[in-house]
């Protein structure tokens, strides 16, 4: 039997925290475009990564980071030093997405060109197509190691305490490695898309469900002494509400709108991305309908048209249905755990429940 949540008298204000998160992202680049400028180094690579910054994003992490303060820590607000470390999340997240880009050979992101196109074309009128592509790719693998070593520079220019360095830099590890190796996992199975869920599954935990939910939740519990039991209450809301997520993704990358998502619905298709989508249909369609998914999925030239034939096939193998009650039954789960009094403040349960409900009906 469940209790419902108490009732708080406050409630985590993660509006006015989004702000101070972006406001100090601005000013960091804004000090290193100063800083580039006076050494006459080249500020496009600060000003790209600005506008990157700047175009959109839920800022998903860097608002569980702060969650996860007031699941810790009650109605105290964050110091200034832990909106950093939230604002250092972001920042390690553009370098993901910049070379997630790059390595899926994604044209647009936040509904704008990704930002080896946005290079590649920047600089085509100066020299001929394929050495301006060459620049493009590298200048933001470039610009994506640069978020990478300001998102440690954010962390260590923090004042954060001895306590909470220590106590963060273990989960900082961890998270940045959990990505590393789930990005790994995805590229070595893209194109090569098979009915095997559970590896679909196991990629979507360490490149998705661990990194985007549980880790920015421990180090903001962290950073406010949270127990270890408070981890493992976190854990249980965090990875099937991260595996929500990116179900969500994978049928918005095939089926939601690009003028809401910001990106293409041909990428995941071309790419022959191996999702629990794919996995599914594979496994479950009539023979007719699998030799359409193995003959089109991961077609580098896929054709709107084509792309139309695997939308209309995905349906009937029941595989969209399927994905559908997996994100219900996973979101409904974590809902009744924040429904059971435990080690989480009742302060940040309605905020918790807010994230889940944002993070798993989402439409971009």
């Amino acid at each position: 039997m469940t209790t419902a949540p108490l009732e708080p008298t406050w409630a985590p204000d993660l509006t006015a925290a989004r702000r101070e998160v972006d406001t100090l992202l601005t000013r960091f680049l804004e000090r290193k475009n100063t800083t580039a400028t006076a050494q006459r180094l080249p500020t496009e690579a600060v000003e790209t990564l600005a506008s990157f910054l700047t175009a959109g994003g839920k800022r998903l992490r860097p608002l569980l980071c702060i969650t996860g303060w007031h699941c810790a820590a009650g109605q105290q607000p964050p110091p200034q030093a832990v909106l950093q470390v939230a604002a250092a999340l972001e920042m390690f997240h553009a370098f993901c997405l910049i070379h997630d880009d790059v390595m899926d050979h994604s044209p647009t992101r936040r509904g704008r060109p990704t930002i080896h196109r946005a290079l590649t074309e920047r600089h085509t009128p100066t020299r001929p197509r394929a050495l301006a592509e060459h620049l493009g790719t590298a200048a933001a693998i470039l610009i994506g190691d640069l978020a990478l070593t300001w998102s440690d520079e954010l962390i260590h220019t923090a004042a954060l305490t001895s306590g909470q360095l220590t106590a963060l830099m273990p989960l900082l590890d961890a998270m940045r490695s959990e990505v590393v190796y789930g990005q790994y996992l995805d590229v070595a199975a893209t194109g090569a898309p098979t009915v095997d869920v559970a590896q679909t599954l196991t990629v979507i935990r360490y490149k998705t469900a661990k990194y985007t939910v549980e880790r920015p939740l421990h180090i903001g519990a962290a950073l406010a002494d949270g127990t270890t039991r408070l981890a493992h209450a976190l854990s249980a809301y965090a990875l099937p509400l991260g595996e929500a997520f990116q179900l969500r993704d994978d049928l918005l990358g095939v089926f939601g709108s690009p003028e809401q998502t910001g990106k293409s619905r041909l990428d995941d298709l071309r790419e022959g991305k191996h999702t629990v989508l794919v996995a599914l249909a594979l496994r479950d369609a009539a023979p007719e309908d699998r030799r359409v998914l193995g003959d089109l999925l991961g077609r580098s030239d896929l054709t709107e048209a084509q792309a139309a034939r695997i939308r209309a096939v995905l349906p009937l193998t029941g595989a969209r249905t399927k994905v559908e009650d997996m994100i219900t039954q996973r979101r409904d789960h974590v809902l009744r755990l924040l429904d059971t009094p435990g080690p989480i403040h009742p302060g940040a349960v309605p905020t918790l429940h807010r994230l889940a409900d944002a993070a798993t009906r989402r439409t971009s």
